[in-house]
């Protein structure tokens, strides 16, 4: 046998408690801001048909999966990203749902290619979308809910801006422009691709399609303004007291074929780092998935660009830290003073936890001092010592330093009380 260690797969990660816990912050945050907007969580498949990857992005997307012929002969990949599985799902059942229909899912994703700050080939993504509305007001409550999503981590205006634009503004532009309608995917390529690219590459490719940089610059700048979608998006985000954290922003078309209107895209403020989370209205892609005519926007947010910009943001850091401090912490540690009372102690410990609250004791006999330096580095507010005095218990505040006698059926009630929780369940009542 080998001696050789086994290592993870390049761009896959591990995720040890502390990572865990970060990636719980995450999710926790992502699902507050869904339930508050009256979104409902459902989950597809991992694995779907290569084909609905095919239908979606054409054979050029083939590259960018991880994908197999599996035992029954079927060509399959793992998600590279959500929204085509959902159009699937939303299409299929459509007629039997409400409209409209809101929902979210927070999943693994999993694209190959290089590994990156910000991307690997395994993160999460937190998906929001409305389907069966074509208003513009859905497409407002998801900017507006992506603001909110951002303010809950931590960030304030200031530190991040989300720029808007629609991609109906540029049939017009290529059509003063003299350059062929079917030209306009291409075009929409070079515009997405502009700000990371060399300006002598931009250049190039557009003057092949028949114009320059500077008719696109001058377009973008004296565009928007009175563009009646974008107009209405921003009077309904300045009703919602948002104005200041969006901008149009003409340049941001987002690369995928499949949007059909109003786009966006969330930066940092410093655009020190890659889109933070991105969205639009795709309003054609259930019909081509599943042949159903439903109007669709949403947006993503993935786990790795967003956890790098709380980390770099001192005041969200600094709120996450907070959150931290009593994320996983004990709430209460069973002390054993007499190990012939072993049985009761067990029976305390699960009194306790039946109400609720996270409690640890000494699985092996140990000296009352070590089980207590114990209960202090596990952050326990509450003590409990169980001796031969048993049914009373000695109660200790870790924090006051104060200490009482109670009796071993009152415990759960009063580390309740101790930790300020609002009761005890029924069952214990």
């Amino acid at each position: 046998m080998s001696s050789t260690s086994l290592q993870a797969l390049p761009g896959f990660r591990e995720f040890f408690p502390d990572a865990c816990a970060q990636r719980n912050y995450l999710f926790m945050h992502w699902r507050d801001a869904a339930r508050t907007y009256g979104f409902l969580e459902y989950e597809g498949p991992v694995l779907e048909p290569t084909e609905l990857y095919r239908r979606k992005s054409g054979d050029e997307i083939v590259k960018q999966l991880f994908h197999f012929t599996d035992a029954g002969g079927r060509e399959v990949a793992m998600r590279p990203e959500t929204t085509p599985s959902l159009a699937r799902m939303a299409a299929a059942k459509h007629k039997e749902l409400r409209k409209p229909i809101k929902w979210f899912q927070i999943g693994s994703c999993f694209r190959y290619e290089r590994a990156q700050k910000g991307r690997g080939r395994e993160f999460y993504q937190f998906n929001c979308d409305i389907l069966g509305e074509p208003s513009i007001a859905a497409d407002a409550d998801l900017v507006a809910m992506a603001i909110d999503t951002m303010c809950s981590l931590g960030f304030r205006e200031g530190d991040f801006v989300v720029r808007l634009s629609d991609r109906n503004v540029w049939p017009d532009f290529l059509e003063k422009s003299g350059i062929a309608a079917e030209n306009l995917s291409a075009f929409l390529q070079v515009i997405d691709k502009m700000e990371r690219e060399k300006p002598a590459v931009t250049e190039e490719r557009l003057e092949a399609l028949g114009t320059s940089r500077a008719a696109v610059d001058a377009f973008i700048a004296g565009q928007g303004a009175d563009w009646a979608p974008l107009q209405a998006l921003l009077a309904d985000l300045g009703a919602r007291g948002l104005s200041g954290f969006v901008k149009v922003d003409l340049g941001i078309v987002r690369g995928l074929a499949y949007y059909t209107g109003t786009v966006f895209e969330i930066f940092d403020i410093s655009k020190g780092m890659r889109a933070v989370a991105g969205g639009g209205r795709y309003d054609q892609l259930c019909q081509l998935i599943g042949g159903s005519d439903l109007p669709a926007c949403g947006f993503a947010m993935g786990d790795m660009v967003i956890g790098d910009f709380v980390r770099e943001t001192p005041h969200a850091w600094q709120q996450y830290q907070d959150w931290l401090a009593t994320y996983g912490k004990i709430e209460a540690y069973v002390i054993l003073a007499d190990e012939s009372r072993r049985a009761e102690a067990l029976g305390v410990v699960q009194d306790l936890r039946k109400a609720g609250i996270a409690t640890d004791y000494s699985y092996l006999p140990a000296k009352v001092g070590k089980q207590a330096q114990l209960a202090e580095q596990l952050g326990a507010r509450a003590a409990l010592t169980i001796g031969s005095e048993f049914p009373e218990v000695r109660m200790k505040d870790l924090t006051a330093r104060t200490e009482s006698v109670i009796s071993a059926s009152e415990a759960a009630h009063a580390v309740s009380a101790l930790l300020g929780s609002p009761g005890i369940p029924p069952l214990l009542a």
